[in-house]
């Protein structure tokens, strides 16, 4: 294992919904190191994909420190989390969140837009991470010419075309077949195995943590400890060494 590069100590978010208060996350704290793939599990509501948001800097917490790459996002503003996001972070969406009137190209150039790069050279890099995903023949194809499967993968190309140092899945199958499916975590596992990528990904489907190299379980906003997994859940995943 390498050094750690996502360290969270108790880590919480609270949400108010009208006079309500909801606790998302209650006081987590989790260790990744480099290189790690990790798959977050758990039910609808249990805490996962706002772990994730949180690691992102997409969101902030209410409570708790969180340190990302050696830096502690709590004191970032939010221009500096934004240029912060787009040099380290690659993240990829259950609903490919891709821009319909754009070719699979311009969608993979856009993060490079925010970087100093000119455009040929961006051009360049976008068609390259659209290769690496076996798209390279649909570069000029928009978003309503490609299948299910291939706009993930453009997605892919997306968060990965600025080299991030983490890549952060939320359910990255769940709008895929199983064909599909099975494509999109063969190709996080090769970004994990063979480029060294850190990986953390959100699934609520055992099968795709198999993918994983280490299991968390989070429960109503906790994360459990490790190997702790409710009989369910332990009986169907059987992690890929």
């Amino acid at each position: 294992m390498g050094d750690t590069v996502i360290r969270t100590r108790k880590l919480s978010k609270e949400y108010a919904r009208d006079e309500f208060k909801v606790m998302a996350l209650d006081e987590v704290d989790i260790d990744i190191d480099r290189g790690d793939f990790v798959a977050l599990m758990g039910p609808s509501g249990s805490g996962k994909s706002t772990l994730l948001h949180l690691i992102a800097a997409m969101d902030r917490p209410t409570g708790g420190d969180i340190e990302v790459l050696g830096a502690n996002l709590r004191q970032f503003s939010d221009k500096q989390i934004a240029h912060w996001r787009n040099e380290h972070i690659g993240f990829i969406f259950q609903s490919f969140n891709l821009i319909p009137v754009l070719t699979g190209l311009e969608n993979v150039e856009l993060p490079l837009k925010l970087t100093n790069l000119p455009k040929k050279e961006r051009i360049e890099h976008a068609a390259t991470a659209l290769k690496l995903v076996g798209l390279g023949d649909r570069l000029g194809h928009l978003p309503k010419q490609l299948s299910g499967g291939q706009e993930q993968r453009v997605a892919i190309a997306r968060a990965i075309v600025t080299d991030p140092d983490l890549i952060l899945a939320d359910e990255p199958t769940g709008n895929l077949d199983a064909a599909a499916a099975e494509d999109v975590l063969t190709m996080l596992s090769r970004l994990n195995k063979e480029f060294g990528k850190t990986v953390v990904m959100v699934t609520h489907d055992p099968h795709a943590a198999r993918f994983a190299t280490t299991i968390r379980h989070l429960e109503k906003g906790r994360l459990l400890p490790v190997g702790a997994l409710p009989a369910d859940w332990a009986s169907a995943i059987s992690v890929r060494n």
